[in-house]
């Protein structure tokens, strides 16, 4: 949610800022307006609030004057007294009115407030979309070079994970699709530990090594967590809504990330500033419905309805330097375990048309798919997600802290960025680590996580 103080000093920025991102501008316009006409209704909530209190002080000065005077005098101050208790009855008519007015206008405002996206930084490159991304760097590991081809560097033509998998009894599509529909699969055997290696391996990594705190997240979580980490209303049609709600009469939803529970842990708090920056990590199931996703990515696991994931999360002190540096080195983290597990990657800034609604900066991370490519001859592809959003989730949540000089509330920033994303992250794993009889070596770094096994096959 963006800073409505900001929009309104510097509206043209807001503008730019939503045509940068493929958004309608004329929603910042609508906003304008439809906040102009609130604030207009409370100046006149005000203004019969201190007519109410001047009219107090007038009666109470012409009681007293009453009581001093005689005659015709004190007829004339008894006629002012009933004109003036007159007035009262009539502004609050009025004042009920007015109520009736703001509430419904706060809802208009509010419904617009949450389409205005947050412009990105002057230093994301405009674009329109994912074509308009640019490469940053790439990294590869020893021997191994992906500007040249598997086969010659391998000595044979890789095979998919799909392949893979299938022959060494690591994966069941057909029975997954059969319990629960398309882009479903099950995990068997040696596929279901290596996805549970990685995943643990991931988790200890940020926790043990690298100190970010570990909790666990909800799931299931109230809609209203979905609209203030910025899932709804933009994204909506990606989420699976929960049919048969609890009592409490809330909308409930599934979560597509494991950031939406961990930014409602702060939710409508005051945090102290010397707790600041909070970095947690957690692992959850992801649920995601892929919609408009028809055709794409339907074989393997690469887009698929159900997945697990480590996630890290930062919220910090509303600072730009701040939060960029978390942003390295959030980056950082992920591309430490990417050479841990020598996958070949490569960092892509993201251009404003790809950022979407709430982040001002994003990179994603893609590693090499061998496998994958319209020539099968491999392909970068999105692994990993790092997200900068300054206070756009905190002020949608009511995140804030005391600034220790001014003692002012100030609402915090966010961060968030896959750790490790399974079985998406498989899919590199297994091919770039395949061996030509079909085997896969298992990377040292996973290794105690599979009892110490080297090879499925």
């Amino acid at each position: 949610m963006i800073d409505l103080k900001q929009l309104r000093d510097d509206p043209d920025r807001f503008r730019k800022g939503a045509r940068d991102k493929n958004y309608d501008p004329a929603v910042v316009d609508q906003l304008l307006a439809a906040d102009t006409e609130l604030r207009a209704v409370m100046t006149r909530q005000q203004e019969l609030t201190a007519e109410k209190n001047r009219i107090g002080k007038q009666i109470g000065q012409l009681a007293g004057q009453m009581k001093k005077a005689a005659g015709e005098q004190k007829a004339q101050f008894q006629q002012q007294m009933q004109q003036l208790q007159q007035r009262p009855n009539q502004i609050k008519q009025e004042e009920e009115n007015l109520i009736a007015q703001v509430r419904q206008l706060e809802e208009q405002r509010n419904a617009l407030w949450l389409k205005v996206p947050q412009p990105a930084d002057p230093d994301v490159p405009v674009g329109s979309g994912a074509q308009d991304n640019v490469e940053i760097r790439r990294w590869n590991p020893r021997k191994f070079d992906t500007a040249k081809s598997f086969a010659e560097q391998r000595g044979f033509e890789p095979k998919t994970h799909i392949e893979l998998m299938t022959r060494l009894g690591m994966v069941d599509f057909d029975r997954g699709v059969k319990m629960a529909g398309s882009r479903s699969y099950v995990l068997t055997g040696d596929g279901m530990r290596l996805h549970q290696a990685i995943l643990r391996c991931a988790f200890d990594f940020m926790t043990l090594e690298n100190g970010f705190r570990p909790m666990s997240a909800p799931v299931l979580v109230r809609d209203e967590l979905m609209v203030g980490t910025g899932f709804f209303p933009e994204g909506r049609e990606q989420s699976y809504a929960i049919a048969n709600p609890t009592s409490e009469g809330a909308g409930f939803s599934l979560a597509g990330t494991g950031e939406v529970g961990l930014m409602g842990l702060h939710m409508d708090e005051m945090l102290a500033p010397e707790d600041l920056p909070l970095c947690y990590t957690t692992l959850s199931p992801c649920f995601r419905r892929e919609a408009g996703a028809a055709g794409k990515d339907t074989a393997g696991l690469f887009r698929i309805h159900y997945f697990e994931k480590v996630e890290q999360v930062v919220i910090c002190r509303a600072d730009e330097a701040e939060s960029r540096a978390w942003h390295q080195k959030m980056m950082s983290f992920v591309e430490t375990l990417l050479q841990k597990l020598e996958l070949p990657y490569r960092l892509l800034q993201c251009c404003s048309g790809d950022l979407g609604p709430k982040n001002v900066d994003m990179v994603d991370i893609e590693c090499w798919m061998p496998g994958r490519g319209e020539d099968g001859q491999g392909a970068y592809c999105e692994t990993h997600s790092a997200s900068r959003l300054y206070d756009y989730q905190c002020r949608r949540l009511n995140i804030r802290y005391k600034d220790p000089d001014t003692g002012k509330p100030v609402t915090c920033h966010s961060l968030n960025n896959t750790v490790a994303a399974s079985p998406r992250i498989l899919i590199p794993l297994i091919e770039m680590y395949q061996n030509a009889d079909g085997t896969i070596t298992i990377p040292a770094t996973l290794r105690p996580y599979m009892g110490g096994a080297e090879k499925i096959g």
